[in-house]
This record gives structure tokens, C-alpha cells and sequence, in this order.
């Protein structure tokens, strides 16, 4: 190519460029995006074995890894009240202590050789397992897991090492404000004696002993209470032979009788007010309970979680933090639980002097829900980040399989990842306004953790102040 015919292409392509701008959007408004691509999610495929345990399968041929999870029925809201902090230890010591054939020690070494793991943790409504290693070692790694599970040696040693550890968390729970701001605020909203408001002490974390664990272990852990997820490089008919091997002679348990747990039905407002004098800003939390992911309004209320603090542009975010510069950090949210309404809250971290301003400011934003209600703009432009940003919360199949196994323990349709899209797409801007009446202002619990002194406005105009101690209890673990 001649040196004259390049410059007469690249003055060709100059000639162009006012024309290809045209087509261009000037402004983020006037952009327009093609309809979403269809995006399928696996789905796992379910067996029950003949003792009642679920096992959901998902094949993953990328990388030669198997991870398995299981989630067991049990969790820290069904630990007695003056021993809050059982289910967490015994799941804690079932790990560490290893097996009656296999002590602690020895397990990890065992795991550690074959760059494997088992882990074990409680959550407040269940139990979790996990185990990973290569795909040569799963069967043998499984075994271990089996045993794990049904035979641990529940180490007396291990409980002391692991009430230790639980002791000085314990000494620690007042470290961080925004810590104490969420802890004090479920005890608010849930009531003090709810499982979903309660905590550890020294005094029931020292009561716990390992007969307890025992007890504990043996009420819970049954086949006919667990869902086994297996995500990974196996064949179906040689993974569900493993299994059988390792939990088909584990008989089934007792019926699961699950009670209702308690926690406060009715609004509780007011202001509640924890000192902590040695920072310098005002951490503010308020709302009352949220819903359930099985209302018919689920699906509204995440396009107005959206549009109300979703992102940068959010109305929380672009009013509080942008526009009065109130805020270090804010949000809000109408969550929504699987068996137990979650928590309805909005949230501030401010500096002291703007302590008044901020509460004033986020109760103006929760009115302002209905008083200004969301436009079909905003609601366009929620249900499309919604829509744009699902894929990537299931991009793997071990995301998948964790949900379809969370869907399963909480009885809800496993097709209810596949709905997700659909049921978004069709909500309508008269029903997002609905939804936002879930929210009411006027029985707003405050809580507000900070200084005493130095705030814009007294605490008092917001209504009756009850104070929350902060003072650590006695120390004692006997």
C-alpha cells in the first residue's frame, strides 16, 4: 500500500466519524440496550435415599474436583436460652475433635496430605457441612466426611480450646459500633428473648459441657434431616453408589418436630441509645420487620430495594450521601426471609454533628416511598440492573447447587431460580408503590450507637430514650 493510498482511507475514515457519532447516544439516558439472552440455569438432579436423606446432583466435568455440602435441620435459634452459643460450639467441635476412629489431629492431617477439607459451621437456621478434594481422593474423603457427621468423638479438650475462642469473642462484641448497631437492632426488632435477638454470654457459653454436645448431636443429626448437594467432575451412578455406601445404613431419626420460634409480632418504636465514647461518629439503624420470600409481593419489593438503594443513583444514596453529604456510608433495605420475616431497616454512619440531621434525613427517604412514588423510569432502570446482574449470581454450578439446596431445606420449588426472571420482568410500577406501604415510618425502632455528647440534636426528639448497656458481664466461664 502506497503511502498516498493509506492517507486517502484514513481521510475516508475521518469523513465518517460525524456520521457514526450520530448514531451514538450523547447522554445515559438515551441509551438502549438489546433484550437479555436467554440464560438457562442447571438443575440438579434429586434422589432420596430409602432412609429419607436428600441427595441433589450437579455434574461439573471443568476442573477434576468434587465439592459436596450438606445442610442439616438445627441451627443456633434452637439452642436453649441459658445455653446460647451450644450449636455453634458443638459444630465447631465435631470438626476438631475428628472421629472416634480418626482423632482431630490426625484428621487434619489426613486432609491436608490429599489438599483436601471438611469444614462445619452453624448458622442460625441450619447446620453446615462441606467437603472438597480432587476428584481420585473423593471417595476415600467422603468416608471421612461420612464419619465426620455420624460418629464424631466430640473432644472435651477441643470444647475447652473452642470455648475459649468463643469466650473472647465474646470480650470483643463491643469493639466494632457497627457490630453492636446490627446486634442491639435484631434484639429491638425481634425482641431480647427471641433467638433471632440473642447472643452468647460468658455465663452460657460457661454451662455448656460436653454431655451437651452429645445430647445436642444425638437429637440432631439423622439422614432423614439432611441435604447432601454434590457439585463436580463424578459420574451420577458411581457418586450415588459413594453415598450409599457412606449413609445408606445410617437409619432414620425421630419425626422432625420443629417449633415455631418466638420473636416479637408487633412494632416496638422508640429510640434506643448505646454509648460508646471512644469514636467519633454516630452509627444510626431503624426500621421494624420485613416479609417473607413467599408474599406475593417479593418480587416488588426487590425491584424497590432496587430503585431505593441499589446502587450509586439509588434515592438513598443520591439524596443522603450525594446531594446532603450526610453520610459515610448508607443503605436500606425491605428484606425478606425464608421461613421468618427478616428485618425492614435503614441505615446511616455519620459524623456526630449531623446525628439529628441523618435520622431526619432517612425517615424523609422512608416517607417519601409513598409520598413520591417510584416512577416508570425508576422502575425500568431497577428491574434492568436486576435483571442485567442475576446471571452473575449463579455464573457457577456450585452457586446453583448451594441455592437449589437452601430452596429445598426451606421447602420452596426448585424452580424458583428459573421464575426469578420472569416474575421480575412482569412487575409493574402500581405494584412496586404497593409495595413500598410495607414500610412505616411511624413504627420505626431507633437505635443509635456513639458519643453522648456533641450531637446537632438530642436524641429525645425522636421520642422516649432507653439506654443499652454496654458493659461487659461478669467474666466467667465455670
Amino acid at each position: 500500500m502506497t503511502i498516498r493510498t493509506a492517507s486517502t482511507l484514513l481521510l475516508a475514515a475521518v469523513l465518517a466519524l460525524p456520521a457514526a457519532a450520530s448514531a451514538q447516544a450523547i447522554h445515559a439516558e438515551d441509551l438502549r440496550y438489546p433484550p437479555l439472552p436467554r440464560f438457562d440455569i442447571p438443575q440438579p438432579e434429586r434422589v432420596v435415599l430409602d432412609n429419607g436423606m436428600v441427595v441433589m446432583l450437579l455434574e461439573d466435568h471443568e476442573l477434576p474436583l468434587v465439592e459436596a455440602t450438606a445442610i442439616i435441620r438445627g441451627g443456633s435459634r434452637q439452642d436453649p436460652a441459658d445455653k446460647a452459643g451450644l450449636a455453634k460450639l458443638s459444630a465447631t467441635v465435631m470438626r476438631t475433635g475428628g472421629t472416634l476412629a480418626r482423632p482431630g489431629d490426625a484428621l487434619d492431617d489426613y486432609l491436608e496430605n490429599r489438599a483436601a477439607s471438611i469444614e462445619l459451621r452453624a448458622t442460625e437456621d441450619h447446620l453446615q457441612a462441606s467437603l472438597s478434594s480432587l476428584k481420585a481422593d473423593f471417595p476415600d474423603v467422603l468416608r471421612a466426611f461420612a464419619d465426620t457427621l455420624r460418629h464424631p468423638a466430640l473432644d472435651a479438650r477441643k470444647l475447652e480450646v473452642a470455648r475459649n475462642q468463643a469466650v473472647a469473642e465474646v470480650a470483643r462484641q463491643n469493639d466494632e459500633p457497627g457490630q453492636i448497631l446490627f446486634r442491639e437492632f435484631r434484639k429491638v426488632v425481634y425482641g431480647p428473648d427471641s433467638p433471632y435477638g440473642r447472643t452468647a454470654t460468658f455465663a452460657s457459653l460457661g454451662k455448656i459441657r460436653r454431655e451437651d454436645l452429645v445430647a445436642w448431636h444425638g437429637e440432631t443429626f439423622h439422614p432423614d434431616r439432611i441435604i447432601l448437594g454434590l457439585v463436580g467432575d463424578f459420574k451420577r451412578d458411581d457418586a450415588l453408589r459413594q453415598i450409599r455406601e457412606a449413609f445408606g445404613d445410617w437409619p432414620k431419626g425421630p419425626a422432625w418436630t420443629h417449633s415455631d420460634v418466638p420473636f416479637r409480632k408487633q412494632p416496638s418504636p422508640g429510640v434506643w441509645f448505646a454509648r460508646k465514647d471512644d469514636v467519633t461518629q454516630s452509627f444510626i439503624a431503624m426500621g421494624h420487620l420485613g416479609g417473607l420470600r413467599s408474599d406475593p409481593d417479593y418480587y416488588a419489593l426487590e425491584v424497590l430495594n432496587q430503585l431505593f438503594s441499589g446502587s450509586f443513583a439509588s434515592r438513598l444514596v443520591d439524596d443522603v450521601r450525594t446531594r446532603k453529604g450526610l453520610a459515610y456510608a448508607v443503605n436500606g433495605s425491605l428484606d425478606s426471609d425464608y421461613d421468618h420475616p427478616g428485618l425492614a431497616y435503614l441505615f446511616v454512619s455519620t459524623k456526630l454533628q449531623t446525628t439529628g440531621a441523618s435520622i431526619d434525613a432517612l425517615l424523609e427517604e422512608a416517607r417519601n416511598l409513598t409520598a413520591q412514588p417510584a416512577t416508570d423510569e425508576e422502575v425500568t432502570k431497577a428491574k434492568q440492573a436486576l435483571l442485567s446482574s442475576f446471571v452473575f449470581n449463579y455464573d457457577t454450578r456450585r452457586e446453583v447447587l448451594r441455592r437449589q439446596i437452601t430452596l429445598e431445606y426451606f421447602h420452596y420449588p426448585l424452580d424458583w431460580l428459573a421464575r426469578y426472571r420472569s416474575a421480575i420482568e412482569s412487575v409493574t410500577t402500581e405494584q412496586v408503590r404497593a409495595a413500598a406501604h410495607r414500610l412505616h415510618p411511624d413504627d420505626f425502632s431507633v437505635v443509635v450507637v456513639g458519643p453522648a455528647q456533641g450531637t446537632d440534636k438530642p436524641l429525645t426528639a425522636y421520642g422516649k430514650v432507653t439506654p443499652i448497656d454496654l458493659a461487659p458481664p461478669a467474666h466467667g466461664t465455670k
